[in-house]
C-alpha cells in the first residue's frame, strides 16, 4: 500500500496564496503612461519564472496593441476589464486607469478575488476611499497602492532616523511643489480618435463630449478625474509623512485651503495652493504649499528633481526628504546614521512590488495597503473641498467623516454612471 506524501503546506496553492513553486498570474488594466511602465516590469518578471501575464486591457485600442506585445504571445487583450476579473485563473491584477476609475476597478477586482495593485491617489471621493478598504478587507485580498515611494531605500533611512528620535518631537511638515498648469489655449469638443472607446474611458463619471484636453495624461488637471498636483505627488509627498509620522491610521482634525483657481479653460484644478492639516494626539502640522519655498537638492552622488519634498522639523532638528515618488533622497546624516544599541528599527521593504508579492503569498500587510491609500488621498480630496469651499473643515478621524457642515459632507461621495459603479 503506498503511503501518503506529507508535504509542506507552504509549497501547496491556497486561497489567496499561490504555492511556492507557483507564478502568480496577472491581469493589467489601463496599459499606458505609468501602466506601460508596470507592463514592462512585470515582462522583466515573467522572464524570470515570478509571473505570467495573462491578459492586458485598454480602452485605447493603439495602447492595447503595444501591451499585447509587450506582455507575450500568452497574452490576451481586452477592451473591457470585466473580462478580465471574469477569469477564474487570474490571481491578481494591475490597475494604472485614470484615477476616476480606480475605486469602482479595485472594488470589483477584491470581490472577485483577485489581489490589486493599484495606482495612487487611491480613490477620488471619501466614499470611494471607505468602499475600497471594505472590499480589501471581506474579500481578504492584497492590495499595493502604488505610492512607492515608502519602498525606495532612502525613505527605509529617514524613516529608521526619524523613529529614532534624532529629530526629537516632530512640529511640523512642510511640504512643496511647483504649481498645476493652466489651459491657456483651450480647444473645442470633437469626436474622440477612432481608437478610444470614449463610453468606457469615461466609466463611472457622468457623460460628456470628448475633448482632447481630457486625455490621456491630462486628466490629472480636472477635479472630476484627478485633482490637480496635490492629487498627484500629494500621493507620494505626504504618504511618506503620513508614514514616517505613524499616522496612517489616524488623519487630522481640521483642513484648510487657500489657493488660485483658474479662471478659464477646461481645467479646473488649483494653480497655486497651501492647505494647513492639524494633527492630535499628538499634535503637529501638516502643511502642502504650492508652490511653496523649494529646498534645492546640494548631494552630489544623486540625480533627482527638486521640485517637490517636503523638511521635518522637530524641537532638536530637521529633516529634508526631497521627492518621495520613484525616488527618494534625504541627508547625509540620515543615510549615514547608526542605530545604537537598543535602538529601533523599522520596516525595510523589498521593493514595492516584491513588497505586494509578500503580501498576496502571506497575508500580511502591505507597506502602502489601501487604508494607508486611503488616509493618504482623504488628505488630497479634502484639500480641494476646502478650497472649492472657500472654508476650514473639520474632520472626525475615527469615523472618516466631515462633522458640523452638511454642504461639505454630501460633497464625500458623488453619484456614478451605470454600469460603472460601486
Amino acid at each position: 500500500m503506498d503511503l501518503p506524501q506529507l508535504v509542506d503546506r507552504r509549497v501547496l496553492a491556497a486561497p489567496g496564496r499561490p504555492g511556492a513553486n507557483d507564478r502568480i498570474i496577472l491581469g493589467h488594466i489601463g496599459v499606458g503612461g505609468m501602466g506601460g511602465g508596470h507592463l514592462r516590469g512585470m515582462a522583466v518578471r515573467q522572464t524570470h519564472g515570478q509571473v505570467t501575464v495573462a491578459a492586458v486591457c485598454d480602452a485605447d485600442r493603439k495602447r492595447l496593441a503595444t501591451a499585447a506585445e509587450i506582455a507575450g504571445p500568452g497574452a490576451k487583450a481586452y477592451r473591457d476589464y470585466r473580462s478580465i476579473l471574469e477569469r477564474k485563473d487570474i490571481d491578481a491584477v494591475v490597475i494604472a486607469t485614470p484615477d476616476h476609475w480606480h475605486a469602482v476597478q479595485t472594488v470589483h477586482a477584491a470581490q472577485c478575488g483577485k489581489h490589486v495593485y493599484v495606482e495612487k491617489p487611491a480613490c477620488c471621493t471619501i466614499e470611494e476611499g471607505k468602499a475600497m478598504v471594505a472590499a480589501g478587507r471581506e474579500n481578504r485580498v492584497a492590495i499595493q497602492v502604488g505610492s512607492q515611494g515608502r519602498s525606495q531605500p532612502e525613505a527605509y533611512l529617514a524613516h529608521r532616523y526619524i523613529a529614532n528620535g534624532m529629530l526629537g518631537r516632530v512640529r511640523e511638515v512642510v511640504c512643496w511643489h511647483y504649481p498645476s498648469p493652466a489651459d491657456t489655449n483651450p480647444v473645442p469638443d470633437s469626436e474622440p480618435p477612432a481608437d478610444l472607446d470614449w463610453d468606457m474611458w469615461l466609466g463611472p463619471l457622468r457623460w460628456r463630449p470628448y475633448n482632447a484636453r481630457y486625455c490621456h495624461g491630462t486628466f490629472r488637471w480636472i477635479m472630476e478625474s484627478g485633482g490637480g498636483q496635490i492629487r498627484d505627488r500629494g500621493a507620494h509627498v505626504m504618504s511618506n509623512a503620513l508614514y514616517f509620522m505613524n499616522a496612517d491610521h489616524t488623519g487630522p482634525v481640521s483642513i484648510e485651503a487657500t489657493g488660485t483657481l483658474p479662471s478659464h479653460g477646461l481645467w479646473d484644478t488649483a494653480i497655486e495652493m497651501e492647505v494647513a492639516y492639524q494633527f492630535k494626539n499628538p499634535d503637529w502640522t501638516l502643511y502642502w504649499r504650492q508652490p511653496g519655498e523649494r529646498i534645492p537638492y546640494y548631494r552630489s552622488d544623486a540625480r533627482i528633481r527638486d521640485g517637490y519634498g517636503a523638511i521635518y522639523r522637530g524641537d532638536k532638528d530637521s529633516l529634508i526628504v526631497w521627492a518621495g515618488d520613484g525616488q527618494t533622497f534625504t541627508e547625509a546624516k540620515a543615510l549615514e546614521y547608526r542605530v545604537p544599541p537598543g535602538g529601533q528599527d523599522v520596516y525595510r521593504s523589498p521593493g514595492h512590488v516584491e513588497d505586494w508579492f509578500h503580501g498576496i503569498r502571506t497575508g500580511a500587510p502591505t507597506i502602502m495597503n489601501i487604508q494607508a491609500g486611503a488616509a493618504t488621498a482623504f488628505l488630497t480630496i479634502l484639500a480641494n473641498l476646502s478650497l472649492i469651499l472657500g472654508r476650514k473643515l473639520q474632520w472626525d478621524p475615527v469615523q472618516q467623516e466631515i462633522v458640523g457642515d452638511e454642504h461639505a459632507r454630501r460633497l464625500m461621495s458623488r453619484p456614478q454612471r451605470y454600469p460603472y459603479h460601486l
